[in-house]
């Protein structure tokens, strides 16, 4: 697969040295350059970067949350983003790594907690999950959790949805020119994201939610994935709707960075937060050390490394 690269500072694709990354250099998974996690991705870059002291990070554009566990999974990228339910899959060899876990997967921070949005066409006479059949829809980019997830609720479902696969710009262009319904991808929950607000401003839009009964099946067989409600008037016109929740985790393998390299990428995110809230103003007032240690103490396996940094920033 053709990788697209974003460099940061004067990074180059960093090289494997006995399943570690080479000195002073990062390389981070994220995702496409549409989504607002890339915009925070490459400000966490430069965290890194300003937190480690001779250290180059290399951003680059992939699948998000299953395709960075592949890349790790082959020693590609040094860390990456996704989601819990992803990192649990990866880590239990269920879902989309069904019989070939990547045991050794390990949070390095957490950073949002991202909600599922399944947007459609107004006029598409789409109102639940189940109008989605025989309906040319996009569930999310291939490799992602957005599509892991919408795949996977269609198929316990029942739903046999006509899914077509591409980027966010293609689904967003699909949209535009009537060929598809409408699209899932993951966004921050306190407002539109800017693929949806782009295309608002042509086309009216609505969002689909889960049934409680629908969401107690997903809940229960797909680990580390909750819902919530998001308030009727998310976007104009918009109904009260239950989608599903989960964090947002920067990833590695203990088979690909040490405990002290963690440590440092723990230490340097947190110590340099306002470089993250400068990319991202939902930030401001996060404390990441006190969410760190809640889902580490909810069972989220964490790096070694890292988990010692953060329960000492959350004991300081």
């Amino acid at each position: 697969m053709k990788l697209t690269k974003t460099l940061i500072g004067a990074a180059a694709l960093s090289v494997a040295v006995g399943g570690y990354a080479a000195a002073g250099e990062l390389t981070m998974g994220t995702t496409s350059p549409t989504s607002s996690h890339f915009t925070i991705s490459v400000a966490m870059s430069k965290a890194l970067e300003k937190g480690m002291e001779g250290t180059s990070v290399t951003v680059i554009e992939t699948g998000a949350s299953v395709d960075n566990v592949l890349r790790l999974m082959r020693e590609e990228i040094d860390l990456g983003l996704a989601t819990t339910n992803v990192l649990l899959a990866a880590r239990n060899g269920t879902g989309k790594f069904e019989g070939n876990p990547v045991a050794d997967t390990v949070a390095l921070y957490p950073y949002s907690s991202s909600v599922l949005l399944v947007a459609v066409r107004a006029d598409s006479g789409v109102e639940t999950l189940e109008d989605l059949a025989g309906k040319k829809f996009t569930p999310g980019i291939r490799g992602s959790s957005a599509e892991g997830l919408i795949t996977k609720s269609l198929e316990m479902f029942g739903v046999d949805a006509d899914l077509v696969y591409g980027t966010v710009g293609d689904a967003v262009e699909g949209i535009k020119n009537r060929h598809l319904v409408g699209y899932g991808k993951y966004g921050a929950g306190s407002s539109a994201d800017s693929t949806l607000q782009e295309l608002m401003t042509s086309t009216e839009m609505r969002l689909i939610g889960y049934t409680q009964e629908q969401a107690d099946a997903v809940a229960a067989a797909v680990d580390g994935i909750g819902f919530t409600t998001l308030d009727a008037g998310f976007i104009p016109n918009s109904k009260a709707v239950l989608v599903p929740k989960s964090h947002v985790f920067f990833l590695t393998r203990t088979a690909v960075m040490d405990d002290d390299r963690a440590y440092n990428v723990a230490k340097s995110i947190h110590q340099n937060m306002d470089i993250l809230v400068d990319a991202w103003p939902q930030l401001k007032g996060y404390d990441i050390a006190a969410d760190a240690m809640a889902t580490i103490n909810a069972g989220v396996p964490f790096h070694p490394g890292a988990a010692r940094y953060w329960k000492e920033a959350a004991g300081n």
